[in-house]
């Protein structure tokens, strides 16, 4: 159980994992861990017509299926935060990767066997991965922010939406070129499978350790003496998770349901909706890249604002669009308004260093519910109306977390902690 966290681990049959790699390089493997989770998330949703037509199951009970990757997500939530405190996000990271890679396969056995509940499992190993690697990669780009001096979360949930871009492009070639979904799951396994080695083995392994081991300076302060039940109390954090639960519903519902929204709500074919996804996560990476310069241009609280206003805009345009290049249209402000929201939050959540890992867990909680919640829910309620009537949910979900926006201003003592950095950045080792 003793570590030696001065010395390199063992290299045999594991990734070298040196112990202080500098910030740039935990920024790239950031960047990395990002992209395959897009990657593969958008691995699954692009086939989900393919997946759907293989287990012969019927709207509802896609939901469902659907809900399998939010329960998953919401043990993953639930895990990710006491872990990162007692183990350092590196070692959630590691397991978070190989939980994802191990629900990707087990997806494409379900497919391939035809098994609708096989399919659901994969989808919760992808979701307990998913989420406890959320807690983990966002407190170390917490801290990598920090580190930095500047904005850098949303860079990283942009590399995850240029993720879901480019494994939406691949499920659109995979499609028009006929490669069967096991084929394309399994390859993109192997792939993933082989970047995490490479990643894990470039980050810190105490970062948001709050029980440090002998001889460990990395760890973050430990707890202040809040319990997990004393950070929902805060009103500043409930805040924060009322604007994540909104944008994650459209961010999530738009993973979950976009394809199929295009299939059966325009009536077009699964190429042409892994093309309006790929076209939704590439608006969302254009969101996120360029959201450092604003958020730091125009701080939070007006960037959020705006950012729910573009994605009222859009998700109202794809439900009442009354064709697909109008839909169109609707889904790049969907994504541009939905780009912030998740990251922003996140990042706002770990303002405070003392207990970050368990307030970015709280908040991330709280996106995921909306998660679960919503895949079953569209789904039951399009299954009598349609999916593009059941957008309105998650359009009223946005709204009023746009009522919410100054929760994610930064405290007036992460401000005044800030200038002092400025005006004396010797006393901050980082």
């Amino acid at each position: 159980m003793e570590r030696t966290p001065h010395r390199t681990q063992p290299t045999r049959g594991r990734p070298r994992m040196p112990k202080d790699p500098g910030p740039a390089r935990r920024r790239a493997a950031l960047l990395v861990a990002f992209l395959v989770t897009g990657l593969c998330i958008s691995t699954w949703v692009s086939r989900t017509p393919a997946i759907r037509d293989a287990t012969g199951a019927s709207t509802a009970e896609m939901g469902f299926i659907i809900a399998g990757l939010s329960v998953g997500s919401m043990i993953g939530i639930a895990l990710g935060g006491q872990l990162v405190a007692r183990n350092g996000a590196r070692f959630v990271i590691l397991w978070g990767m190989a939980a994802v890679v191990t629900g990707v396969a087990v997806v494409a056995l379900g497919t391939l066997a035809g098994t609708g509940w096989l399919v659901a499992a994969g989808l919760a190993f992808f979701g307990c991965g998913m989420g406890s690697g959320e807690i983990a990669l966002n407190v170390e780009g917490v801290a990598v922010e920090a580190a930095m001096g500047r904005t850098v979360v949303p860079g990283l949930h942009g590399s995850y939406s240029l993720g879901t871009c480019v494994g939406g492009l691949i499920g659109l070639a995979a499609g028009l070129l006929s490669v069967p979904v096991v084929t394309h799951l399994t390859t993109v396994a192997v792939l993933s499978a082989g970047a995490s080695y490479w990643l894990v083995a470039n980050l810190p392994a105490a970062t948001g350790r709050t029980d440090p081991h002998p001889g460990d300076t990395t760890a973050v302060p430990g707890p202040t003496g809040s319990s997990p039940r004393a950070i929902w109390r805060e009103p500043r954090t409930v805040g924060i998770g009322v604007i994540v639960l909104g944008m994650a519903l459209a961010e999530g519902s738009a993973n979950d349901w976009l394809p199929l929204i295009v299939v059966d709500g325009f009536a077009l074919s699964a190429t042409v909706g892994a093309l309006i996804y790929a076209l939704f996560g590439a608006a969302m990476a254009v969101g996120r890249f360029s959201g450092g310069f604003l958020l730091d241009r125009y701080g939070r609280t007006p960037v959020m604002l705006a950012s729910a206003g573009l994605a009222v805009v859009g998700i109202g345009t794809v439900s009442l669009a009354p064709h697909i290049a109008l839909g169109a249209f609707g889904v790049v402000l969907w994504g541009l308004g939905a780009s912030l929201g998740f990251p922003v939050a996140l990042s706002a959540a770990g303002d405070d260093p003392a207990d970050s890992a368990r307030r970015v867990s709280a908040v991330a909680t709280m996106g995921y519910t909306a998660f679960l919640v919503g895949p079953p829910l569209l789904g039951l309620v399009g299954e009598h109306v349609g999916l593009r009537p059941s957008l309105m949910i998650v359009l009223t979900a946005v709204a009023v977390s746009a009522l919410f926006s100054r929760s994610v201003a930064k405290p007036a003592r992460t401000v005044r902690a800030e200038a002092a950095h400025e005006v004396c950045p010797t006393k901050s080792s980082g």
